[in-house]
């Protein structure tokens, strides 16, 4: 009866209110459009690019699946498998290098990807070079040599054009044209530019051989109707112990699918800090039609309208605007990546399908509605607590006062059902719990603030050592009253800030460690793919410079963490980032210089026994395993398991060598690898150690931390950039609220201001009275 009498009531105020132009809710209007617009943008945005990650998803692999060997090529076996199950299959083989372009002291360097293919690559799409030429002829080389192809930045950095000879490793390559595109070439953190070369042609380069960094990819063109993942279930049962990654093109690109998804929910989170900005807003403008309204209120509890009644009348007609905002900013939101699409487009590399993307739309809905809700609640208890009398008297009570149980359970379960639709929605409670607990606890710092501004500011105003000082009486006199709407200024204008403060703090930091601190404690270069029998000239030639500082090195193979206990490593630990991909492994007689265990034991020195791990701590607590617990590796096809014997603090801060898993000497025994290096120098010596060694090692790549570190702050700059604008809606809606809470008090301020020239005050001590309080607030 009362949802019925209410809804009555609430189509007859709506009508009033829409004659209007919606007065006294066009705040409320615009806060919620511009959250909901913001939250349903971001989304959109992101439901683009998996839209065209998962369209696109064979053209950007390469093929119909994949298999991805590390260090090692596919057996004979393997190949046939591969061969037997598609129609048509390519190899390529990828890893890092450095061209060389001259000669002698002339010579200059450049690290690069290089992209090793056959004839049959790429099986879908083409790579477009300039000069315009089929990549077969390109690779086919000239005068003799073999050909290569690269992209442009590399050509300026080395200085080369098309014709000039260089040479990777001791094979020389000629230069026959340029990388505008390459239907695989998505983007990702890779530390040098990239070249395309045939593999057969780096047969005689020493840079492909036993021990060395680099991994062989197969893509595969599937018959129809073959279902990539029954064919990956058919290898694992062939080849149970071949260590291949498995790719398709359901994913891709995997690692841009995730970044993209974490980076649109860290992004709609920061959206939702604009939401409750606007909640505020909100919170505020409801407060103020209720208080508007308390006519219409007191009559209707003298005719003997029930709480129910009121509650429905008033909250029907929130729902309603509600309604009609959410829809506005779901448009406007859904409009704006159309709108800017080219610009969106440009900034970000990956094929994008702009469209009505409803899984984002929904999104925005349902966040809209809950925020109207739960910030709508509170203000509309206060109708309860409205007299009758209100109706013959000028009672109007102008603070929030605590509701009554019922309106506090009611605001507890929306707050739990908005806590656990974020959470669903962002597929985190951790970041969810950090989100609205920071957004919580920053409302509830900010209101108390609020609280003890207007209170000590009433205290001052009655100071008798005011007396005579009239402007800054009334000023504070003014602040400390409720009409000042301090409540809501303060709250929402200090969330807005403190949302843009957080953001910007956390990319001062971080850009601080990796281009200010980082550089001073980091290794000069590090050095991969030194073969066992170069150490020894490796090392002489740095140890015998004087401005080398200090060298590390260790032997390094790269694994995949298969199983641990014996169950498939995923059950225990999930998606931990150890398990994506495969990881540096080393071996060590004695624990390194500085190595801090931090449980368990280190085996003993000439130890033979059965395989032992020593684990990072961290990682180790955060995958869920302890000491006496197995895990099985697979390294060149090999699945070696050992038991967990201890834990060391590994420092990944200073850019040094740290491994994640070490293992017994005796465990890799004869097992084919190379070793890393980290050098520690001079800056004016890092030329000459460059080129020392490329010249004596050529199959040695060099990487120069700096570069890295630049590579690492550029990325971070443009998602920081990217971040900061979704945080702008914050601000914007805190000035909306500012706005509104300015015109909420401006019949206050007028009856003030007319009392106060009545007494003989000018026109400059009510600016002044008025610029304090405004002052004070912000």
């Amino acid at each position: 009866m009362s949802l019925k009498n209410g809804s009555i009531f609430a189509r007859r105020e709506l009508r009033a209110a829409f004659n209007s132009g919606i007065r006294g809710f066009r705040v409320f209007f615009l806060c919620l459009v511009i959250g909901v617009a913001a939250i349903a943008a971001i989304g959109s945005v992101r439901s683009s690019i998996e839209a065209g990650l998962a369209t696109n998803g064979a053209l950007l692999l390469g093929g119909h699946a994949e298999l991805e060997f590390t260090y090692r090529f596919a057996s004979e076996g393997e190949a046939e498998w591969i061969a037997r199950q598609s129609t048509t299959h390519s190899e390529i083989v990828e890893f890092r290098s450095i061209l060389v372009f001259g000669q002698g002291d002339s010579a200059v360097r450049g690290l690069t990807q290089v992209k090793g293919v056959d004839d049959a690559y790429p099986l879908l799409g083409r790579v477009i070079l300039n000069p315009a030429r089929p990549l077969t002829q390109a690779l086919a080389g000239e005068n003799g040599l073999p050909g290569i192809v690269m992209e442009q930045v590399l050509a300026d950095r080395l200085g080369v054009t098309n014709g000039d000879t260089l040479r990777l490793g001791t094979q020389a390559f000629i230069l026959t044209a340029l990388i505008i595109s390459e239907p695989d070439g998505t983007p990702s953190f890779a530390l040098g530019p990239r070249s395309i070369v045939r593999t057969e042609d780096l047969a005689e380069s020493g840079l492909i051989q036993t021990g060395t960094l680099f991994s062989s990819k197969y893509r595969m063109l599937l018959p129809d109707g073959v279902a990539a993942d029954d064919l990956n279930k058919d290898f694992e049962v062939a080849f149970p112990k071949a260590g291949a990654r498995w790719r398709d093109a359901s994913n891709g690109v995997p690692g841009i699918s995730e970044f993209v998804d974490r980076l649109g929910t860290f992004l709609i989170l920061v959206g939702l800090s604009g939401l409750a900005v606007g909640g505020v807003g909100i919170a505020s403008a409801v407060h103020a039609y209720v208080a508007d309204k308390r006519g219409v209120i007191a009559t209707l509890k003298t005719l003997g309208a029930s709480r129910g009644t009121i509650f429905w009348t008033f909250m029907l007609q929130i729902l309603a605007i509600a309604n009609a905002a959410v829809v506005a900013g779901v448009i406007l939101g859904t409009l704006i990546p159309f709108l800017m699409g080219s610009l969106i487009q440009a900034q970000i590399p990956v094929p994008m399908e702009f469209g009505l993307h409803i899984r984002a739309m929904g999104e925005a809905v349902i966040y809209g509605f809950l925020v109207a809700m739960l910030f709508s609640v509170w203000p509309l208890a206060n109708a309860d607590r409205l007299r009758p009398a209100a109706l013959y008297h000028d009672d109007v009570q102008d603070r929030l006062t605590l509701p009554t149980l019922r309106y506090v359970i009611m605001l507890t379960l929306l707050f739990i059902l908005t806590f656990a639709t974020i959470v669903v929605f962002s597929g985190s409670w951790r970041l969810t719990s950090g989100v609205v607990g920071g957004i919580a606890a920053a409302l509830v710092m900010l209101s108390i603030s609020a609280f003890i501004v207007r209170y000590l500011s009433a205290k001052i105003g009655r100071w008798r050592r005011l007396t005579g000082r009239t402007t800054l009486r009334s000023a504070f006199a003014g602040l400390g009253h409720s009409r000042e709407a301090a409540a809501s200024i303060i709250p929402s204008i200090g969330l807005g800030l403190a949302v843009i403060a957080a953001i910007a703090q956390i990319n001062g930091n971080t850009q601080r460690s990796i281009q200010g601190n980082l550089p001073d404690i980091a290794p000069s270069y590090f050095f991969v793919d030194i073969q066992t029998h170069q150490l020894s000239g490796f090392n002489e030639r740095l140890n015998t410079d004087p401005l080398v500082e200090r060298v590390e090195t260790a032997p390094m193979l790269r694994g995949i963490i298969t199983q641990i206990n014996g169950k498939p490593a995923v059950d225990t630990a999930g998606d931990h980032w150890v398990l994506q991909g495969d990881r540096g492994i080393t071996y060590a007689a004695t624990p390194p210089t500085g190595t801090q265990i931090t449980a368990g034991e280190w085996w003993s020195e000439n130890y033979t026994g059965p395989t032992q791990i020593s684990f990072a701590a961290e990682e180790a607590e955060e995958m869920g395993v302890g000491l006496g617990d197995t895990m099985t590796i697979n390294i060149l096809g090999r699945d070696i398991t050992g038991e967990i014997t201890s834990f060391r603090e590994i420092d990944f801060s200073n850019a040094g060598i740290g491994f994640i898993l070490s293992v017994n000497p005796s465990a890799l025994a004869g097992a084919p690898h190379s070793h890393i290096a980290t050098v520690y120098a001079k800056p004016e010596a890092e030329a000459a150690i460059l080129k020392d060694l490329a010249t004596a090692f050529p199959n040695i790549t060099a990487i120069r931390v700096r570069d890295a570190i630049d590579r690492a702050a550029a990325i971070l700059n443009a998602i920081s950039s990217g971040t900061m604008y979704g945080a702008l809606t914050t601000i914007i809606t805190g000035f909306l609220v500012l706005i509104s809470a300015a015109g909420t008090s401006a019949k206050g301020r007028a009856y003030e201001a007319a009392i106060m020239k009545t007494l003989g005050a000018t026109r400059r001590d009510l600016f002044v009275s008025f610029t304090i309080r405004s002052f004070v607030m912000g």
